[in-house]
């Protein structure tokens, strides 16, 4: 299974969240109960009513979080909030995964919050996040994707729409994303964009959930068959969008995605020595895969198009050796997706003429059928010291292996 959460065009929050959650098939009255059970870790707040409705947003029929609250503070401790939720998840009884996401949420913005303003994480106090309402977002989550199954389950997360603008808080007015955002989502993998909405579309409640429930960001849906989709709705209306969270649930197609960078450059007065020694150095370099192709240019100028698929931190190391090898004046990058059958390194030791051998070989599925492909510098290494061709080694190499696989 595998689930997108698409915050492409509204955003995010920790209710949007919670709510697309319930939409998806959460039970809201284990989501209700759990957070009635544990109003009473979080000190001088009470929950006067709290329940989830259908609503329509800007014509989507979405989920909204009704939530009623009674409580004077205007600041608390972080680790005050962060006992709050630890006591709550161990007293509703949710398991150790559990445990751990509502911590590291919790623990997320605390630690962005002590980096901004430069003090220690036991120093931190919250003033936005104060209330009950993260308390009941963080809690609320964690109750859902236990209930969903979902902890277990591959969770991908297409761009986060953060809006633009300024925005004011207690620290003032600044634009928009605040550091808080920018902090929470500078270590992980998932990438952010801005629009011409000058208001805030993601919150620090959500960018940290967001940022502890997955680090797998893609630019597009992956090729799967959808079971279900959650929509969550936020509280503010927007007049040229519908202000509501997606989370799509379904089967992936037995494919991994990962984004890749492509390095192109044309070059015509190159000798085949030193391309071919171009593609060693590229490949020690980090790239996972070179290929050259012949073609004719403008004016009929015989070239070749050397073509590297690699990885975001390899690039420069790439672009400088192209550029001092072949004496390029340009490459061309860009950047691409791609579907990848998810395959396990093995090795294993073999004995073939009486010499002993480690042997490594991918091992992939896909769709019932399993196989496996033999590195080809083990294959090489064996072929040259039994004497017999790369062929002849193959074979009797698969032979061992399937004997050690069965």
């Amino acid at each position: 299974m595998v689930v997108v959460i698409d915050p492409q065009i509204a955003g995010t929050s920790g209710d949007m969240l919670l709510c697309s959650l319930v939409d998806l098939g959460a039970d809201k009255n284990k989501i209700i109960d759990g957070v009635k059970q544990s109003q009473k870790f979080f000190s001088n707040s009470s929950i006067k009513k709290i329940n989830f409705q259908k609503i329509q947003k800007y014509g989507i029929q979405a989920v909204q979080l009704i939530l009623e609250i009674e409580e004077d503070v205007h600041e608390r401790k972080a680790s005050e909030i962060k006992k709050a939720i630890s006591d709550s998840i161990q007293s509703i009884g949710l398991s150790e995964k559990a445990k751990i996401f509502s911590d590291s949420c919790i623990d997320t913005l605390i630690s962005s919050e002590s980096i901004i303003h430069g003090i220690s994480k036991d120093s931190v106090l919250f003033h936005e996040v104060s209330s009950i309402d993260t308390f009941v977002d963080i809690v609320g989550i964690t109750i859902a994707l236990e209930d969903l199954g979902l902890f277990d389950e591959k969770i991908l997360c297409l761009p986060i729409a953060v809006g633009g603008g300024n925005v004011t808080f207690s620290h003032g007015t600044m634009s928009n994303p605040a550091s808080a955002i920018l902090e929470i989502f500078k270590n992980s993998n998932l990438t952010i964009k801005g629009n011409a909405t000058n208001e805030e579309l993601t919150t620090p409640t959500g960018a940290c959930i967001l940022a502890n429930l997955t680090n797998d960001a893609v630019e597009y849906y992956p090729s799967m068959k959808i079971d279900s989709i959650g929509y969550g709705a936020g509280q503010k209306d927007f007049k040229t969008f519908s202000n509501v969270l997606k989370i799509v649930r379904g089967s992936e197609n037995n494919f991994d995605i990962d984004s890749v960078k492509i390095l192109e450059t044309n070059v015509d007065d190159v000798s085949g020595e030193i391309l071919g020694n171009l593609i060693e150095k590229i490949m020690e370099k980090g790239a996972k895969d070179v290929s050259i192709y012949p073609g004719i240019t403008k004016k009929g100028r015989p070239t070749n198009l050397v073509s590297v698929i690699c990885s975001d931190e390899n690039v420069n190391k790439i672009v400088d050796t192209l550029i001092l090898e072949t004496g390029t004046l340009g490459i061309r990058i860009s950047e691409s997706n791609r579907f990848i059958v998810p395959r396990t390194i093995h090795t294993v030791s073999l004995n073939l003429n009486g010499t002993s051998f480690k042997v490594n070989y991918k091992k992939f599925s896909f769709k019932g059928k399993t196989d496996f492909k033999i590195e080809f510098d083990d294959l090489k290494n064996v072929s040259n010291t039994i004497d017999k061709s790369i062929k002849e080694t193959e074979s009797l190499l698969r032979k061992e292996i399937e004997k050690l696989e069965d």
